[in-house]
């Protein structure tokens, strides 16, 4: 057993839940679906699970590297590849007219292209090809403020971080479209501001990239909901996913002993009070921050326990499997027309089926895609440090006990 199954765990839960809310409305109904809402968004739940799970991986991951550009290099290589094959058979079933382009990315090409090249779609205003990558925009500002926190030695302070997020998206009053009005403009400004965030940290300028990657939180603060095309609704829902992610680094830095006793659990507390609290009109919400919690706390006190191999297997494919997913749910209707007022049987058949070809598609994506992705980044991270070894890192960023270079550990996306 690996000391990390149970993260592996959670996520192949929340990748698998995902895939059933999704799929849900034509196997019940519409009707049923929305009844099941009104009272959990398991959809919501996941994706908050997912954002937990996140912020627990992301600083260790730091640590574990040692380095901003290795940290750096292994992302890229680990998230791109799956996410552009996403896209590109997306764009091939279109070509074949058996699956169209969302009008907001007709009719605003330039900003989706420049917008999919930052992973930042949601916050640019322009529908993803796929909508779950509304999701990745949040996980991307998450990655460059968490570097910029390390890059200036302050990362350490996650519950000061999560506290003041969760409040500020509760109480401050934020405008939701501060930078929006002009897609292709603001994905070029953020595209330029990603690259040059790397350009930075890879030429070692790490206290000015630091400001560039910490400088990236203003974009859900002040433009969280730019255009009608944004899944999320307000800056104050974006702040608070990233209070969420940061609530994730607060357990991790409790687990190790990094922040105090009382620290810990209050800026967990004041997470989970501001997300209910900001969200008090949608009721869904204190179920779903009540499930959220719960599954991650049974997860975290069984953590030296064996994990069901299925959803550590689900959790090792959950990228491939969060993003391929919806594409071949839009081909269903093609398959079978009004799949909802079928028989019970045609609707079992037809949602075992679905399950099989994405499991299948999502493991092949795995072994092919994302590892091979991630063996090319060691490769070039080797060669690179072999032509430019690292310097020292600071004793305030070296990996807390049992996150060392020689765990094998899995990063979440």
């Amino acid at each position: 057993m690996r000391r990390l199954d149970w993260l592996d765990a959670l996520r192949g839960l929340a990748a698998i839940t995902v895939v059933l809310f999704h799929l849900s409305p034509q196997l019940i109904g519409a009707e049923a679906h929305l009844a099941i809402m009104r009272h959990i968004d398991l959809g919501k739940t996941a994706v908050l699970l997912f954002f937990l799970v996140s912020g627990y991986v992301i600083p260790m991951s730091l640590e574990r590297h040692g380095s901003l550009r290795r940290f750096w290099i292994g992302r890229l290589f680990r998230i791109y590849p799956a996410y552009l094959i996403t896209i590109a058979l997306f764009a091939l079933l279109a070509a074949a007219g058996l699956l169209h382009w969302q009008a907001s990315l007709r009719a605003e090409t330039g900003a989706g292209v420049l917008a999919h090249l930052t992973m930042m779609p949601d916050l640019v205003g322009v529908r993803g090809v796929v909508r779950v990558f509304w999701t990745l925009s949040y996980e991307m500002v998450f990655y460059l403020v968490v570097t910029g926190l390390f890059a200036w030695g302050v990362h350490r302070h996650s519950a000061w971080y999560a506290a003041v997020l969760a409040l500020t998206a509760w109480i401050v009053p934020l405008p939701d479209a501060l930078l929006g009005g002009h897609p292709r403009l603001l994905a070029a400004v953020l595209l330029l501001g990603l690259a040059t965030t790397l350009v930075l940290l890879f030429a070692r300028h790490r206290k000015a990239a630091g400001l560039a990657g910490i400088a990236f939180v203003l974009v859900p603060a002040l433009n969280g909901h730019p255009t009608a095309a944004s899944t999320v609704k307000s800056s104050h829902q974006a702040l608070l996913l990233l209070a969420v992610m940061f609530a994730g680094t607060v357990v991790y830095r409790w687990h190790h002993r990094q922040i105090g006793h009382v620290a810990g659990p209050v800026a967990l507390a004041v997470v989970a009070t501001s997300v209910v609290g900001a969200q008090w009109t949608q009721r869904n919400w204190l179920a779903n921050m009540f499930a959220v919690a719960t599954i991650f706390l049974i997860a975290y006190v069984f953590r030296h326990r064996p994990m069901p191999k299925t959803l550590t297997w689900l959790g090792r494919i959950s990228y491939s499997l969060y993003l391929l997913h919806v594409v071949v749910l839009f081909l269903m209707p093609r398959i079978v027309p009004d799949l909802g007022t079928q028989s019970l049987p045609v609707r079992v058949i037809t949602g075992l089926a679905y399950l099989a070809t994405v499991l299948t598609l999502a493991w092949l994506s795995y072994r092919i895609v994302e590892r091979r992705g991630q063996e090319l980044g060691r490769r070039i991270t080797r060669k690179i440090d072999n032509r430019q070894p690292s310097p020292p890192e600071p004793a305030t960023q070296r990996a807390a006990p049992g996150t060392g270079r020689g765990e094998n550990t899995r990063e979440s996306v």
